[in-house]
């Protein structure tokens, strides 16, 4: 890369890294809790932007409403945050999000170990099965041997880059 260029790409990764600062307010994230008794939505820098809480709550032990809220706004701050990696890796790049995480000395939620990665394909396949009684694949039986036709001594001194390639 020549000198120019350097110069250019310093600049503009400036100019971005000027832009985090607003990103990191127009970061939402929202959450809610399991009985739809409290919702929230904050921005990646811990502001409260929307707080809703069920009038049912109003009744309720107040210890128990304020862990209640300060559960949901936890795992809004972890969604907020990850919308704000989202939005700093679009605009400068994996590189600098993982940069971010090395300095920071906390990984993106999306990468935390504690996220849950969810289900593979087959448990989902599997599931889907169960749930509509679908069976369509015989269940698995081991195959039956084959025998080998083949005398193996004639392939030990074949060499595969002999075959042609068509590409």
């Amino acid at each position: 890369m020549k000198t120019r260029e350097l110069i250019e790409l310093a600049r503009s990764r400036e100019a971005a890294l000027g832009q985090v600062a607003s990103l990191m307010t127009e970061a939402r994230g929202s959450a809610h809790a399991v009985d739809g008794s409290v919702e929230v939505t904050v921005d990646a820098l811990g502001a409260l932007k929307r707080l809703w809480l069920a009038p049912s709550l109003a009744s309720a032990d107040p210890s128990r409403v304020s862990a209640l809220v300060l559960e949901v706004v936890r795992v809004a701050m972890a969604e907020a945050e990850q919308d704000c990696f989202n939005r700093v890796g679009l605009l400068l790049g994996e590189e600098a999000g993982l940069l971010v995480e090395a300095l920071s000395g906390r990984a993106a939620p999306a990468r935390s170990s504690d996220d849950d990665p969810g289900m593979t394909v087959e448990e989902f396949q599997r599931l889907r099965g169960e749930r509509v009684g679908e069976r369509r694949f015989p269940a698995a039986s081991a195959p039956a041997p084959v025998e080998s036709t083949v005398d193996s001594e004639e392939w030990e001194d074949f060499d595969p880059a002999s075959l042609r390639s068509d590409r």
